[in-house]
């Protein structure tokens, strides 16, 4: 696009520099500045990144658009060369600037949100996608206000896009899926991640569901059956289009002979009334949901039913997201602590359970963002590990008390519980005590850095 399309979209004023100059690359970071790119000032919680836009000129940047930043007739001089556009809100802009790219693209478009498994859906979504069409997706966790537009003006001679959507907040997603304008929604679960900000199951369901403000008239909503605050929508509502995967609850795309082993996962499905195995290379149940609504997403887009199970069999999780590692001792790690919600908790329980291993260890931490649900969530968390029989729990921090707390007082033997303050407490534990062929879990939210008793063990 020309910067006069960018002025256009943004209501922006230009400061200096040709209205016909071609943009391409885009960039809210001067360490990653190369040259011709369009650098985006971005007011943070830290710093403001509009200050910095003299630092990204000089690094060869041709363009910079900012906000709130007075410029003098020295920079207009120095920088006579370049494109200096002032704008009122250089985060709105950066947003309108990426839907005006979206609408430049007739293509598919996925756009998926939940409270867990956002990532891991998004990869094997994308993976599926892939096999028959040149697919852009959402890198990491850019699933923001800054991360989903930045991922969008990325778009070249793509054929599709899957983007993720996160929120914290009522409006979020609204806004995301104003930018992305879907073809295909998807909804992996509603659960209690963020309840803490929403205040109930009921607030985040219509969060999530904020998806469908922006979808295509013709488009479909993607949903797990099997997730009861999405099941009692859909057999409740009579407006969009409805696509479901499940297990348990009768659904469009339903796993049947599940089997999960220690590395992967296998199950047969029917598509177009033929019987398909498909084998999913990352194990635990949560993962199998992630392959049906790939699966759910192929039907739609009409990939052959043998390109979706290559898609799902090939693909590759993001890192930090249930790693298997084999350590000394032929002891086995879970590596599941990039973040945790009641959830995700439950479902990395489940798998610590059904993967063959000597003892079942789990190590759990604090979850965040919960408010006054904390303690209530930590606890049901406990009730969890009885449930499952762990040979051993161990837990780090505040909150997680609550979890040895309520795994005691439902069963489990205070011999096998052991509460430590620190991460290095645990590691010295785990250290001393490992045992041949034990299989250890990690999971906690993301600031408890559990990498550090991962690192301590490994």
């Amino acid at each position: 696009m020309r910067v006069e399309e960018i002025i256009k979209v943004t209501n922006g004023k230009l400061v200096t520099g040709d209205i016909n100059t071609i943009c391409n690359e885009f960039c809210t970071d001067t360490r990653k500045i190369n040259n011709g790119d369009v650098f985006i000032g971005i007011k943070g919680e830290n710093f403001d990144g509009n200050t910095y836009y003299k630092e990204a000129l000089r690094k060869g940047a041709k363009v910079a658009i900012i906000s709130g930043v007075d410029i003098t007739e020295k920079d207009i001089k120095e920088f006579k060369d370049k494109v200096i556009i002032k704008v009122e809100d250089s985060l709105i802009a950066l947003g309108n600037i990426a839907g005006y790219k979206r609408s430049l693209y007739n293509i598919p478009v996925v756009q998926i949100t939940g409270s867990v498994g956002k990532t891991s859906t998004r990869d094997i979504v994308a993976n599926v996608v892939r096999e028959k069409y040149k697919t852009l997706q959402t890198e990491g966790n850019f699933n923001n206000a800054i991360g989903l537009p930045t991922t969008i003006l990325k778009l070249k001679d793509h054929e599709a896009l899957v983007v993720e959507s996160g929120m914290n907040h009522l409006g979020e997603i609204r806004y995301l899926g104003k930018i992305a304008k879907p073809n295909i929604a998807v909804i992996t679960n509603v659960g209690t991640a963020h309840i803490g900000l929403l205040g109930s199951r009921e607030n985040i369901l219509k969060a999530k569901l904020e998806i469908l403000e922006n979808l295509a008239p013709d488009g479909y909503i993607v949903i797990n059956n099997d997730n009861d605050m999405l099941n009692k929508w859909a057999k409740e509502d009579t407006k969009y289009k409805k696509y479901t995967f499940g297990i348990e609850e009768e659904s469009d795309v339903m796993a049947y002979n599940i089997e999960i082993k220690e590395a992967y996962s296998t199950y047969n499905v029917k598509i177009e009334n033929k019987e398909y195995k498909v084998l999913v290379p990352v194990s635990g149940k949560h993962f199998v949901y992630n392959s049906l609504c790939a699966i759910a997403v192929g039907n739609l887009l009409k990939i052959e039913p043998e390109k979706i199970i290559d898609g799902i069999k090939n693909f590759k999780l993001t890192k930090n997201r249930m790693e298997l590692d084999k350590i000394k001792n032929n002891v086995t790690v879970i590596n599941d602590a990039y973040n945790a919600s009641y959830d995700s908790m439950k479902a990395a329980i489940e798998y610590l359970k059904e993967i063959p291993g000597n003892r079942k260890i789990a190590v759990l931490g604090d979850m965040f963002e919960l408010g006054d649900f904390a303690e209530d969530i930590h606890r049901k968390v406990g009730i969890e590990v009885a449930r499952n029989n762990l040979d051993i729990l161990i837990t780090v921090g505040e909150l997680a008390k609550y979890i040895a707390e309520e795994a005691e007082k439902n069963g489990m033997d205070s011999k096998k519980i052991l509460r430590f303050n620190s991460n290095e407490e645990a590691g010295e534990y785990l250290n001393k005590n490992m045992q041949e062929k034990d299989v250890i879990l990690l999971k906690a939210a993301h600031g408890m850095n559990f990498s550090e008793i991962y690192n301590s063990i490994k």
